[in-house]
């Protein structure tokens, strides 16, 4: 399947379901305290896409419940949203989705409740901070897997490895598309299709602290590491505009 172009005016689409997305993220980060619970969290944030006139689209994807994927401490990704209370301490990724107008937006944020450990913190860097160093070396010609193995160099320099057989994805008038793009490098990095502009991705690292084998738990969502550790995840959507990478999702 070809990577989809997208023409100026769809940009300009996809960074107004974007823009909503990093609202919602921002707004959650802003309230959210030791004592809520993950569906309560969960009920926030779909109110706050519809009032934004967007719709939350997680909801009923592949059969989620949730609207927000909600990953406390060891989940990585696809946390389900439910009657569990976060404390101080803990670590909570958040992945949000809208559908606005048929065009879709999608990032995440890992944040801490309260007060964290110096290693919990260090671990929520690494995710972001890959993030944005893969992000300002996106430019027109490279390929995507230089990409991935930008991500993975970063992840392991820091003292963690990628989680494993998930990726960041394409996205458009639908949520997921091709590319993929994983965070670990399979093949050489001078394989495989380039970045061109008008193409429109998500980046999304994941991160594990000694083990990026993927289990999936009894919920048929939630993924951690086989190390039974805390993981950190953070992801922006991005548009390729005059050779460089604009971030899409970003307040």
């Amino acid at each position: 399947m070809a990577i989809a172009i997208r023409k100026s005016d769809e940009i300009v689409k996809l960074k107004k379901a974007g823009e909503i997305v990093g609202k919602t993220l921002q707004h959650l980060q802003n309230i959210i305290k030791p004592g809520m619970t993950l569906q309560q969290i969960d009920s926030i944030g779909e109110a706050f896409i519809r009032q934004h006139g967007a719709e939350p689209s997680f909801k009923g994807l592949y059969g989620f419940k949730g609207s927000v994927c909600t990953s406390l401490n060891q989940v990585c990704i696809h946390g389900v949203p439910n009657e569990t209370v976060v404390k101080a301490g803990d670590i909570l990724g958040l992945d949000i989705g809208t559908k606005l107008d048929g065009y879709y937006g999608d990032a995440a944020i890992t944040m801490g409740i309260g007060e964290i450990s110096p290693e919990d913190q260090e671990l929520i860097d690494c995710s972001r901070d890959a993030l944005y160093h893969a992000i300002s070396l996106i430019k027109e010609g490279m390929r995507f897997k230089e990409l991935t193995k930008i991500l993975e160099d970063f992840i392991v320099s820091r003292g963690f490895v990628p989680l494993r057989e998930y990726c960041g994805h394409g996205i458009g008038t639908s949520p997921h598309g091709e590319p993929n793009i994983p965070n670990y490098l399979e093949g050489k990095p001078n394989q495989g299709p380039k970045i061109k502009n008008g193409m429109v991705f998500c980046i999304e690292p994941m991160v594990c602290k000694k083990s990026g084998k993927p289990v999936i738990l009894e919920d048929h969502w939630s993924v951690v590491s086989e190390d039974g550790l805390r993981t950190s995840h953070y992801e922006h959507q991005i548009a390729v505009v005059d050779g460089k990478a604009m971030i899409l999702t970003q307040v």
